[in-house]
């Protein structure tokens, strides 16, 4: 009976969710023929070409579409495997940068999770803008770094995937076409408010800014006393709050495009604690 190998199926979906197998390579710790014989030996186990090279990029066949979904849950099974037979074996320190949106709704699904497998690894956060966590004075403090992107690519290095920007606003709260937009929104710096002034100035919509705060907390209450509108990553509107532009919803707002998301570390000097954080974290948003 055949057997599927784990390191041939990380190398696929590794390779195919950044694109480029020379990226894969990088991020997986191999070089790059190692992890394009790990592809090939997938193929050949499967009988099928999963990746095909169109215009320089690789793009998945119809087979490899399918073998696609089945590996990314067969990888999140044996990641959860081994983390529940090793949990009391690691120990350390981690430092996560993260922006505070995600550590407002990303952070609370996993901590838990990590705490309780992971009992001996103590976990540092750190908040801010992803312009702050990756610049040359910051990077080197952190562990690990889950960023943000203002141009999204297929090629980025520890590109987890891309996320839509949306308009977010109260249940209540609606925006009069006549006026201007009250905008509730971080400080300057934020890829949020970069963008939502860039659309709206594309537009040639009026808008105005009535509140500024760094934290998604803030914002929140901002919004739902009614102060105005903000821009957000799809993944991370608490409940609370109305996706606006959709549907009966509609409010002649401008689209904002997507961002990508990534988790930035040293792969081949990470440690194992720091590698764990990053499956808990990856398949949180996947």
């Amino acid at each position: 009976m055949r057997n599927l190998s784990i390191d041939s199926l990380r190398a696929f979906v590794v390779t195919t969710d950044l694109g480029s197998v020379t990226n894969a390579a990088d991020q997986l710790g191999r070089s790059q023929p190692a992890t394009s014989l790990q592809i090939k030996k997938l193929e050949e186990t499967l009988g099928s070409e999963l990746l095909m090279r169109f215009n320089r990029k690789l793009t998945l066949s119809s087979q490899g579409s399918i073998a696609y979904e089945y590996a990314k849950e067969i990888l999140a099974l044996n990641d959860r495997l081994l983390a529940e037979f090793s949990r009391t074996e690691l120990a350390g320190q981690i430092r996560l940068g993260i922006p505070s949106e995600f550590a407002t709704t990303l952070l609370p699904k996993i901590v838990g999770r990590f705490a309780a497998a992971y009992p001996n690894v103590a976990l540092e956060v750190f908040s801010d803008l992803s312009r702050n966590l990756l610049s040359e004075q910051q990077r080197e403090q952190y562990d690990l770094i889950l960023a943000l992107h203002d141009k999204p690519s297929a090629t980025r290095r520890g590109l987890i995937r891309s996320d839509e920007l949306v308009w977010v606003g109260s249940h209540e709260h609606r925006i009069d076409r006549q006026q201007s937009i009250p905008l509730v929104l971080a400080q300057d710096g934020c890829l949020y408010r970069k963008r939502a002034l860039r659309s709206l100035d594309k537009m040639k919509r009026p808008w105005r800014i009535i509140h500024t705060n760094p934290d998604l907390s803030g914002i929140q209450a901002a919004i739902q006393e009614g102060l105005g509108v903000t821009v957000l990553a799809g993944s991370t509107v608490p409940e609370e709050l109305l996706v606006l532009g959709k549907g009966s919803n509609h409010e002649g707002l401008p689209e904002l495009g997507s961002i990508d998301i990534s988790l930035q570390y040293e792969k081949r000097s990470a440690s194992e604690a720091t590698e764990r954080l990053a499956g808990f974290i990856k398949s949180s948003l996947v």
